[in-house]
């Protein structure tokens, strides 16, 4: 079985790393630049808590050379994914099952929803590009619950969580999904098939709708996000908001918003991938986690005043800091 992974930072790397030591399927990287080179000299490279795993990797950064691919990983950052998506053409077979292992909403995410249509979310799928050239019915989709980052180039490390949710997009049971449960659990991950994986993408993003604009903006670890009254009270009443539209949507959240932020307040100080990249400079992925929230909210015709004005005040501060384009 030939894997590759699109985009080895973080999490692709992490995925990557462990496919390759796993040894069950032939693995390689979609990459560039400094990331790209620092595969090829020193291979996956991922520090956990108590060892180094470090493995050799095949990597290029081009598609065509690496060719079809029976399962690809995609786990590059939102706003990288429609200049990034027809290049992956080469390597998409008829046969092809696409991952994608990113934040907030996919841009397959209201495809055959009732009542919504299937015209692509503007925010995450421009023009809909990505959906003319990634055809729907080959992608898997993919919630990751693991936390890491990359302190520099082709490292990976690793803090905790090694939780990967997979699904068919329309819900049930598949054969496909299966074999690719089993091969990420190779990995080894904590691998769940879910029946309904629209509602565990719903969830996880109920708590970073929240927490990575308000981490990004603020420069605040979670814990002292929580620990402001008035603060706390905002994100509480955006994630009811959120939890409105889910149910409108097939993804009703019978947690409130208090019991959510007890489930945060147990990571203590802890930044956000979002405080993380603003800190780094890089751009927000402020699209799929938010805009794509504002946008559905508009389709459905519910009004999400405390969710417009974090989006407001996040792309604001993204465009004054150079982090979003304006």
């Amino acid at each position: 079985m030939k894997v590759c992974i699109v985009g080895a930072g973080a999490i692709g790397g992490l995925i990557g790393a462990r496919l390759a030591k796993a040894g069950q399927a032939q693995v390689s990287a979609l990459a560039r630049g400094a990331t790209l080179a620092a595969l090829r000299t020193q291979g996956w490279r991922v520090q956990e808590p108590e060892t180094l795993l470090q493995v050799a990797a095949q990597a290029s950064d081009s598609p065509a050379q690496l060719g079809v691919q029976d399962v690809i990983i995609i786990a590059v950052k939102g706003p990288a994914l429609p200049a990034l998506a027809p290049a992956l053409v080469p390597m998409i077979g008829a046969q092809t099952l696409i991952v994608p292992a990113m934040n907030g909403v996919p841009w397959w995410f209201l495809q055959g929803m009732p009542g919504l249509g299937d015209a692509p979310l503007e925010s995450v799928d421009p023009r809909g590009g990505i959906a003319a050239v990634i055809p729907a019915e080959q992608v898997i989709g993919c919630v990751v619950h693991a936390s890491a980052m990359t302190p520099e180039p082709g490292l990976v490390l690793h803090r905790s969580g090694q939780g990967l949710i997979i699904g068919e997009p329309r819900g049930g049971a598949s054969e496909r999904g299966q074999r690719l449960a089993e091969l990420l659990r190779a990995g080894p991950f904590d691998v769940t098939v879910s029946s309904n994986v629209r509602y565990d993408i719903w969830y996880k993003l109920w708590g970073n709708l929240t927490m990575n604009p308000v981490s990004a903006i603020t420069g605040a670890t979670i814990d002292r996000i929580l620990d402001d009254p008035l603060v706390r009270q905002f994100c509480s009443q955006a994630m009811l908001e959120a939890q409105a539209l889910g149910s409108r949507i097939g993804c009703h959240i019978e947690q409130s918003p208090e019991d959510r932020h007890a489930v945060t307040a147990r990571l203590g100080a802890f930044k956000t991938s979002m405080l993380q990249d603003a800190e780094a400079g890089r751009t927000l992925e402020l699209d799929a986690i938010v805009t794509a929230v504002h946008e559905i909210g508009q389709r459905l015709g519910l009004a999400t005043p405390n969710i417009d004005a974090l989006l407001g005040l996040t792309r604001l501060f993204g465009r004054q800091h150079g982090l979003y384009p304006s």
